[in-house]
């Protein structure tokens, strides 16, 4: 069982129920999903520009990418429907507790100048935006195998009602938010 996994169930969990009086333990929001994503408008003037963007996102992830495509066209960008502009996959389980883990523990004190992460990236809904303007803070990518250091977004899907219960439940997970 994952460090995240175990702090859930052991510390999160109890401290979510007695926080906001829950009923039952199935309803204590929990994180369903991490997917990260990586938009290339460079790539329609640099096609290899999407092949080093996925080498980055598959080494930090460990699973495999989909890339995705323009819907439609957009004469000024000299954009064609269907060309790529961008990469994502999404974490899940164990893939993502293992992910949530590095992130915490390695990728974010890595990250120049750390302060902590804004309490303001929520959507409303219990789902929290971050993003990164360094993919190398992840000790797994080789920075010679890039072309150019490129940034990411890392949505944290949660099946929380509110924003207070989601920031609740990733600071309890461990998540350095600022004061």
């Amino acid at each position: 069982m994952d460090r995240i996994e175990q702090k859930y169930k052991n510390e999160v969990v109890p401290a979510l129920m007695k926080e906001f009086n829950y009923s039952s333990v199935m309803e204590v929001p929990k994180l369903e999903k991490i997917v990260l994503s990586c938009g290339l408008g460079e790539s329609v003037q640099n096609s290899k520009a999407i092949e080093y963007a996925k080498y980055a996102m598959e080494k930090i992830s460990g699973q495999k990418i989909i890339v995705t495509k323009a819907k439609k066209s957009i004469s000024n960008f000299k954009l064609r429907e269907g060309m790529p502009i961008g990469c994502m996959v999404t974490l899940r389980k164990s893939r993502m507790d293992s992910f949530l883990d590095r992130l915490i523990s390695i990728a974010l004190p890595r990250v120049r100048d750390f302060r902590g992460i804004s309490k303001k990236a929520f959507d409303g809904r219990g789902n929290y935006n971050l993003g990164l303007k360094e993919q190398i803070v992840f000790p797994e990518i080789e920075v010679e195998k890039l072309d150019k250091i490129r940034g990411m977004d890392i949505t944290f899907v949660t099946s929380a009602k509110t924003d207070k219960e989601a920031l609740m439940l990733l600071q309890l997970l461990g998540l350095p938010f600022r004061n």
